[in-house]
């Protein structure tokens, strides 16, 4: 009988830190088909009902013409400029890419800014001024989507790794 033979796979030429921009993009560009295509559904199935779902969590389309929780109309480019320079920060400390959960958080990050970026272009009036689609209604916290999701769960894990050294490092 032959003894089993051990099959290595080849390795690529790019090393991990080369294929992190692919990965960024890769999250965000899911992010933001997730956000467009439930923020689709709800436009389509919510637009004369709410749908209860579990305890006080149900669905019920809304459009946001404020910003973050329907807060700051005013601020919106200050804000939306303020979260580029953050990103561009830990793109250009290149965290995003040496660090495998940073660049899951920045694409995160883009992915939930491009969706809400893409209502405020796309839906009506358009220009930045369009309304953004919020269907989530927990109804003890302001409505939000996917891309409000994103955002927040992508700043949270920055603001813990970005202190933190990697393992490599420790």
């Amino acid at each position: 009988m032959r003894g089993v033979q051990e099959r290595r796979a080849v390795g690529s030429p790019l090393s991990r830190s080369a294929r992190r921009p692919a990965l960024i993009a890769g999250v965000a560009a899911a992010t933001l088909a997730g956000d467009q295509l439930t923020k689709w559904w709800a436009v389509h199935a919510l637009a004369h009902r709410d749908i209860h779902v579990v305890g006080s969590l149900r669905l019920a389309l809304t459009r946001n013409a404020g910003g973050a929780f329907g807060l700051g109309a005013g601020v919106i480019p200050v804000l939306a400029l303020a979260a580029v320079a953050i990103v561009m920060v830990v793109v250009a400390r290149s965290e995003a890419t040496r660090r495998l959960p940073v660049a899951i958080a920045v694409g995160l990050v883009l992915g939930g800014a491009f969706g809400n970026l893409a209502d405020r272009v796309f839906r009506s009036p358009g220009g930045l001024s369009g309304k953004v689609i919020d269907f989530i209604d927990l109804r003890w916290w302001p409505v939000f989507n996917v891309a409000d999701t994103a955002i927040s769960i992508g700043c949270v894990a920055l603001v813990v790794l970005i202190g933190r050294p990697a393992r490599s490092e420790r």
